[in-house]
């Protein structure tokens, strides 16, 4: 079976190995003991503390297979962005050069440096390793956040965002980043993205262009990739367009990766999932059904096939189900198909 949970102290070697699965572009996770340390305690921290509004929170999830006890998958989300550092995005916009008396009008696209995005809650960290890339896992990792969101809506910000990877090669080179290299950096990509991860973001005050970058201006190589994703990306962001993400031109300042948003209450799980009252008994039906329990810091969400009817006021679990979701018969567990 397989369970997503919060993420625990002893979970620190699995982190480790997938941050050094990730790979490049992955700013999320870098691979530095300390700060996956401190990453794995302010987690545990968050999941404890006592809020009523979003703040500097972050929640990590690890999925674990229960029959092995491996962990093989992360993901997270940030209550609220740039409280604390500077958050900064490019917006894809359009200026127009005019000229009535000269019959001239041309729309050139720019890119703009700003900090919008600041105080939304970000979605992160979503990494699956290769041999799980199956059947419901990836939808399990991504989704299941969006059931916590909707459990402890008083955590989060009315807007979600997702960063996603941008284009960049096997050995971590962006075509985007490549003409920002060379014009205004002296460093190349892994670099700039691990100082990003570690959360020196100095440099990106100090160096980074303050005015518009003509789009035009940029290489033709550059100028293909912005709003582009990782071709291994791709699932992601399709399965959070069909969640009702959308793209409004802005694009991470690094690797030109799209961004994504949506408003809670408009995100599709969010929407549609349902509180039911847990039976124990036997199991049928075949229909996959995303299952989560109402839980902060005792979290647990799976996907399993079982009978599912909206119009009921219960579900049936096994008692091995119920136990791995932390739930007795009476209790509430929230459900939506997938």
């Amino acid at each position: 079976m397989m369970i997503l949970r919060p993420i625990q102290k002893s979970d620190y070697a699995a982190l480790v190995t997938i941050a050094d699965e990730s790979g490049h572009g992955f700013t999320s996770l870098p691979n530095n003991e300390e700060l996956l340390q401190k990453k794995i305690a302010h987690s545990v921290n968050s999941f404890t503390k006592t809020t009523s509004q979003p703040g500097d929170e972050g929640y990590l999830f690890v999925l674990e297979d229960t029959e092995t006890g491996e962990v093989v998958g992360t993901s997270g989300i940030e209550a609220a962005v740039g409280l604390d550092d500077a958050f900064y995005h490019y917006h894809l916009s359009k200026v127009i050069h005019s000229s009535r008396t000269l019959d001239v009008y041309k729309a050139v696209d720019i890119l703009t440096l700003c900090n919008d995005y600041t105080g939304a809650t970000e979605l992160c960290t979503l990494f699956l390793k290769d041999g799980y890339r199956k059947n419901c896992n990836g939808k399990l990792l991504s989704k299941a956040r969006f059931m916590f969101i909707k459990q402890h809506q008083q955590r989060f910000a009315q807007t979600v965002i997702a960063e996603m990877r941008g284009v960049s090669d096997e050995n971590g080179s962006s075509p985007f980043w490549q003409w920002l290299e060379e014009h205004f950096f002296s460093m190349d990509f892994p670099t700039a993205d691990y100082l990003t991860g570690i959360g020196q973001k100095v440099f990106i005050a100090e160096l980074m262009p303050k005015y518009p970058i003509y789009v035009n201006l940029l290489s033709k190589e550059a100028q293909a990739v912005i709003g582009q994703v990782h071709d291994n990306t791709r699932p992601a962001i399709q399965l959070l367009k069909s969640e009702g993400f959308t793209f409004n031109g802005y694009v991470d300042i690094f690797d030109a990766g799209p961004t994504v948003e949506a408003k809670v209450d408009n995100i599709a799980t969010v929407r549609n999932a349902q509180n039911f009252s847990v039976e124990i008994g036997e199991m049928t039906g075949d229909t996959m059904v995303l299952l989560a329990n109402d839980k902060l810091e005792d979290f647990r969400a799976t996907v399993v096939p079982m009978a599912f009817d909206s119009r009921s006021n219960s579900l049936v679990l096994t008692q091995e189900l119920a136990d791995a979701l932390h739930l007795k018969s009476g209790d509430f567990v929230t459900a939506t198909p997938v």
